[in-house]
């Protein structure tokens, strides 16, 4: 065996908690995804998905991707740069711009590129990144690939943020890179006092609108719209994969820097083009998020029932003011025992331990849908208050 081979076989964490039994990664889906799936050839209920309106069998989107399909075929087979760009790529960049408020906007293949390509190219060796403690991984490897300098500081603390921007040289450009909701925690970043910052120093802020967008806002614009704050914010980016009911992701800003991204983000230049199906997917999904506010307004109302179910029966929920409900465990083992308790309950949570979040944070991530019923949170508020208890979580 050779030392790479050697070194892996060394990692014993997925097998340790195979043999306990408990393991929940990886499980098959064998339907529809919706608020009740099959999954390990049972029926569950659906608490885990990032489909937050309920969209991914809508019939409507199906039939833009098949006539998507049977007009471009199944792929690009190659870049944008290239050979890659369709009409319908410049047409859904053109309504995600108007959409979020910006002049222009730049569709990758998938959400963790946009990152991985935007924050890796926007600034130089001379310049800094500083980013909340708690961004997204793709952030994280994002500003990983730049040769700025690179900040941190603790989640949503305003005076960490500003000892940071002091750091920076004055004529430096200083990028302040954060998601706009949390998507362990389901809080939002602290968007108004992050733009007074900004002014302050003369720094650059790019919001993460994954988890925002179709959840907040008008029509469900995004963070950025729900605090009026939209020409504050230099760079917007989003995801097809959670509200949009698809894959791929965009990033909206002037017309200057999505030419320069155009031009510079490897990610995107790389890259194969998204696909005609996903693409018109996510389109026809952006029409309905504008064309039936009775989503977002369903979604709120199981959110808050929800919330209030949760908090009512002693869990412990942080911060959240989102559909993301995190159930705070603080230890990993018994993370996936209760992950494995409520999948034998009918139950489908995401359980969250380190990397994701700090050894002492662990949780399980409960998400909910427009579709979701009253039923259906009840359900799962008992038997997961059953679950906790048994291990002794929650009294």
């Amino acid at each position: 065996m050779g030392l790479l081979q050697d070194k892996l076989s060394k990692f014993r964490l997925p097998q340790l908690y195979m043999e306990m039994g408990v393991y929940p990664y990886f499980r098959e889906i064998d339907s529809h995804q919706d608020t009740e799936v099959i999954m390990d050839g049972k029926k569950v209920l659906m608490f885990g998905s990032n489909s937050y309106m309920g969209l991914t069998y809508d019939e409507r989107i199906i039939e833009a991707a098949i006539a998507a399909t049977r007009k471009y075929g199944t792929g690009c087979a190659g870049s944008r740069f290239l050979n890659g760009t369709l009409d319908l790529h410049v047409q859904l960049e053109k309504e995600l711009a108007e959409f979020v408020g910006k002049e222009d906007a730049l569709v990758y293949s998938t959400g963790f590129t946009v990152n991985e390509g935007v924050v890796s190219c926007l600034t130089d060796r001379n310049d800094y990144i500083i980013c909340d403690d708690r961004d997204h991984a793709s952030i994280v490897d994002g500003r990983r690939l730049s040769f700025s300098t690179q900040l941190k500081y603790k989640h949503n603390d305003m005076e960490a943020l500003e000892k940071e921007l002091q750091k920076c040289k004055p004529e430096s450009v200083k990028l302040i890179v954060v998601d706009g909701v949390f998507s362990m925690e389901g809080d939002l970043a602290n968007l108004p006092e992050i733009v007074r910052l900004k002014e302050k120093y003369n720094a650059s802020i790019m919001v993460d609108e994954a988890h925002g967008l179709g959840v907040f806002g008008h029509q469900g614009r995004g963070v950025c719209d729900h605090f009026g704050l939209t020409d504050q914010v230099d760079v917007i980016m989003g995801t097809f994969s959670k509200s949009l009911a698809s894959i791929g992701g965009f990033v909206a800003a002037d017309k200057d820097t999505i030419n320069w991204l155009r031009h510079n983000s490897r990610s995107y230049i790389f890259s194969a083009s998204n696909t005609p199906a996903a693409t018109a997917a996510a389109r026809a999904a952006l029409h309905i998020l504008q064309t039936e506010p009775e989503r977002k307004a369903n979604l709120w109302k199981i959110t808050n029932y929800a919330l209030d179910r949760f908090r009512n029966a002693g869990f412990e929920i942080g911060e959240t003011e989102s559909p993301i409900i995190p159930l705070y465990v603080r230890d990993t083992d018994k993370t996936f025992e209760v992950t494995k308790l409520a999948f034998d309950e009918g139950i489908f949570i995401n359980p969250v331990i380190p990397p994701a979040c700090a050894p002492q944070d662990t949780l399980v991530r409960v998400a909910l849908m427009a579709t979701h019923t009253k039923e259906q949170v009840d359900y799962a508020v008992d038997k997961l208050t059953e679950c906790f208890k048994k291990l002794n979580i929650i009294k």
